[in-house]
């Protein structure tokens, strides 16, 4: 979709119900911390991940069906979603439930890509769509990562939960990275066949 369709598809509607959960994802972040990090409850840190994850579904099913679509949506519901797998790698690292390289590889692809926005916003262009697959990548995340910390615990579907979680991170890491190399692939081209504002080139090209 271009970036006309996108704009006539998407309002500038701020309060909506998808946005409103947006924001209760995003207010989920800080307790999801303190739960991990301060009181080790890991019980209700594994409810704050499934509810996350439960809602970032619930959001963009509702935005269709109630046909809600906005522009901060597009841009606050994977925001949140970036932040939510950020976070939870951290903290990870930090207890000691995934080894430090593997949540390098995934915050390093997100910096990675938030540098090449800059491509864009120096040609006045709006953010690239999300790719499907990138949202496959993030949804493999958002499960392996509740399923990690449910491996922690001590009861019986540790010893299930355990190999379970380390397929679909495996599986969610490469393709977080292989979706990273697309956008930025896509960034370059951009950057090769669209001249930046003020360099010269026909402006009408990046309207």
């Amino acid at each position: 979709m271009n970036s006309v369709d996108r704009d006539t598809v998407r309002s500038d509607r701020i309060v909506t119900v998808p946005n409103l959960l947006s924001v209760v994802r995003l207010l989920g972040v800080p307790l999801f911390v303190y739960l991990l990090l301060v009181t080790h409850s890991d019980g209700w840190a594994l409810a704050i991940l499934m509810i996350s994850g439960f809602t970032d579904w619930l959001d963009g099913k509702l935005a269709r069906i109630l046909d809600q679509s906005s522009k901060l949506g597009a841009l606050l519901d994977p925001f949140v979603d970036r932040l939510y797998v950020v976070t939870t790698l951290v903290t990870f690292v930090v207890r000691g439930f995934i080894p430090w390289w593997v949540a390098a590889i995934l915050i390093g692809r997100d910096v990675v890509l938030a540098l090449t926005l800059l491509i864009y916003r120096r040609r006045g262009l709006p953010p690239p769509d999300v790719m499907y697959l990138g949202k496959g990548a993030t949804f493999l995340l958002m499960f392996a990562l509740p399923i990690t910390l449910a491996a922690q615990g001590d009861w019986s579907i540790a010893t299930v939960a355990e190999p379970l979680g380390a397929a679909l991170l495996i599986w969610g890491t490469v393709l977080y990275v292989w979706t990273g190399l697309l956008y930025t692939v896509n960034a370059l081209t951009v950057a090769r066949t669209v001249p930046a504002r003020g360099s010269g080139g026909d402006e009408r090209e990046v309207r």
